[in-house]
């Protein structure tokens, strides 16, 4: 007898239908899993044959042949423990399911029965909705991940038993569900505030400025200055959150195995910080079996790299395209694996080793040779990709003793919500949705300058040596400056102050 039970798998960060044939007939005692399985699925006979043998099953001693199609991907992970199972014992005949083509399983199984938690089930639960299956079974601590997806049917599973007497009957198991919109209004606010940060008005205007065009951004100044501490505030003025945007995110963290327990999705901007002596490919991503890395963990938020020189130079330079393309792609024997990186990059950094050349309270105990060195470690064409380059000096004391309470994050997050809607109207139906996706074709029919702006951009463009890439963003960041202001058109003194955003590479890689 031949069956066919529905699954999903993996590729990059969409899933894909899995059809799992079983075939038992007579012939020696046999058991075949075919369909490019890697050692983990291969394993899954052992597993599976506990598994039964818990609940008094029998593998019946015939030749079994399992099928896993389409034959030509490669399926990786223990998913498929539980489809498997399910189809063994319907080709077995000790199980039989109404409509099996309207249901899909996923799922590993322990040696007692219990079903296991996995990776990546709501990319693989949205594919098989779409795919016209209504009733999808996950293991029980992923049915809340998988109920996102409205209109299925989730079924958390516990134990194989539990699962079986739901098919047959003995026992209807309930279908999960959650309220989005409730968990959206109960999403935890950033604790870290403006409010809490005396002086640096100048930064806090740049990070409002980056926020508001999600534009990537560098930090230059000395050590104790607040680079670290203006930079770990900035998700308290970024936008919420759309539902489109958590969703991606939220797959993007299933697939890396990283999603919380109790947080069935991801509801705030992800803030990733990773240590500088990361690897390029923990930077990117990649690996023998692709996973995301950082730059695509931090989607839809923002990847912070601290004392950016340290960083190995291959993991900088790595993320050029991807920061430009706003998408990872990893070619492997298997496959190609897409993964989406639009992200805001905040670097932060010292001018030189010492961390005080050009500060004016301390000198400077670094040679020309060693100040180039620590700076050119930095290349050209990375900071060309960065639109805000700014030098946080140290905070005077004056400052540090002022009784007056800093602007705190909701007023300036006000400003950017304001400018961020009106992007989202202006760009509504070309994809994109802030000032720094513009295309160089968008730029030229949404950042039309007067003849006084042109001109003043034209003589920073000369006399700073700029490149054609920095030309383009100073133009993004300019629009993104006249939407704070709420004016139609980029005035002299937005271009004024985009430029004076471009200029500080000049002073320490002049």
């Amino acid at each position: 007898m031949i069956t066919k039970i529905n699954s999903c798998g993996l590729r990059g960060i969409d899933g894909y239908i899995i059809s799992v044939e079983t075939n038992v007939s007579g012939g020696f005692p046999s058991w075949e899993i075919v369909g490019l399985p890697d050692t983990s699925v291969r394993e899954s006979k052992e597993r599976i044959r506990s598994a039964l043998g818990s609940f008094g099953f029998v593998i019946p001693g015939k030749r079994i042949v399992i099928n896993l199609a389409p034959a030509d991907v490669k399926k990786e992970g223990a998913y498929l423990d539980l489809p498997i199972a399910i189809g063994l014992l319907t080709a077995s005949e000790q199980l039989f399911i109404d409509e099996p083509e309207l249901c899909a399983f996923m799922g590993e199984l322990s040696l007692d029965g219990s079903v296991r938690r996995i990776t990546g089930v709501l990319p693989m639960v949205i594919k098989a909705y779409q795919s016209g299956i209504k009733k999808i079974f996950v293991p029980f601590e992923n049915a809340e991940e998988a109920a996102v997806v409205e209109g299925a049917e989730i079924y958390g599973v516990k134990n194989l038993q539990e699962l079986i007497d739901h098919l047959v009957g003995n026992e209807v198991l309930k279908p999960v569900s959650v309220d989005v919109n409730e968990m959206f209004s109960q999403a935890a606010r950033c604790a870290l505030d403006f409010s809490e940060v005396k002086g640096q008005e100048n930064v806090k205007r740049a990070l409002e400025v980056a926020a508001a065009g999600g534009h990537n951004l560098l930090l230059i100044g000395p050590p104790g200055s607040g680079k670290t501490m203006l930079a770990q505030r900035l998700p308290s003025i970024l936008p919420d959150m759309t539902f489109d945007e958590a969703l991606e995110a939220t797959k993007i963290h299933s697939i890396a195995g990283i999603l919380p327990k109790d947080m069935p999705m991801i509801l705030n901007r992800p803030f990733r910080s990773p240590h500088h002596t990361i690897s390029a490919v923990g930077l990117s991503g990649g690996g023998t079996n692709p996973k995301p890395g950082e730059i695509s963990l931090s989607h839809n938020g923002v990847l912070f790299l601290d004392e950016l020189p340290e960083f190995k130079k291959d993991a900088l330079e790595v993320m050029r395209q991807p920061l430009e393309d706003g998408m990872v792609t990893i070619t492997r024997v298997h496959g190609t694996y897409s993964y989406p990186c639009n992200v805001m990059m905040v670097a932060s950094m010292n001018p030189c080793p010492c961390g005080f050349y050009g500060d004016k309270k301390h000198d400077c105990t670094c040679t020309s040779k060693k100040i180039n060195a620590y700076l050119n470690k930095v290349s050209g064409p990375l900071l060309d990709r960065i639109d805000l380059h700014i030098e946080v000096p140290a905070v005077d004391y004056k400052d540090l003793e002022n009784k007056d309470k800093p602007e705190p994050s909701a007023s300036i997050k006000k400003r950017v919500n304001k400018a961020r809607k009106i992007q989202l109207e202006r760009y509504n139906g070309t994809g994109i949705y802030s000032n720094s996706q513009l295309t160089p074709g968008l730029i030229e029919k949404y950042c039309v300058l007067g003849e006084e702006a042109n001109g003043l951009l034209k003589n920073a463009f000369e006399s700073l040596g700029l490149s054609a890439r920095a030309h383009n963003r100073i133009l993004k960041v300019a629009r993104t400056i006249a939407d704070i202001d709420e004016s139609r058109d980029i005035e002299p003194k937005h271009i004024a102050e985009a430029i004076q955003y471009r200029s500080l590479d000049r002073k320490f890689w002049a």
